[in-house]
């Protein structure tokens, strides 16, 4: 998904925001990071941190509107959460928001 992600940018530089998740920790995760360097700047986050990553500002948005939501069935849920997340992709000034909550500046 990285490597992707730099193409599709043609080759431009990348800066990743990590959590500490475990994943992030994975030896061979770490070697390619580190082998891609010239490109790729990984800034981690602390322990726990959650006002200082964006991607909380969403799952909040998220959450808040399912809250009163009464789903059938998982494919119900899977649907409405799929159409919401996709109704946020598309409104750059609602993700903006999330970024502006954090002190910094939008790109």
């Amino acid at each position: 998904m990285i490597t992707t992600a730099h193409r599709q940018l043609d080759g431009a530089p990348l800066i990743l925001v990590w959590d500490n998740a475990s994943t992030h920790h994975a030896k061979p995760l770490r070697e390619f990071c580190h082998r891609n360097s010239d490109w790729l700047t990984i800034v981690k986050l602390p322990l726990y941190a959650p006002d200082l990553n964006p991607v909380e500002g969403v799952w909040t948005h998220l959450k808040k509107s399912l809250a009163n939501l009464a789903p059938r069935a998982i494919n119900d849920l899977t649907s409405v959460v799929k159409h919401r997340l996709r109704s946020v992709q598309h409104r750059p000034e609602i993700l903006d928001g999330f970024i502006a909550g954090l002190g910094l500046e939008p790109p």
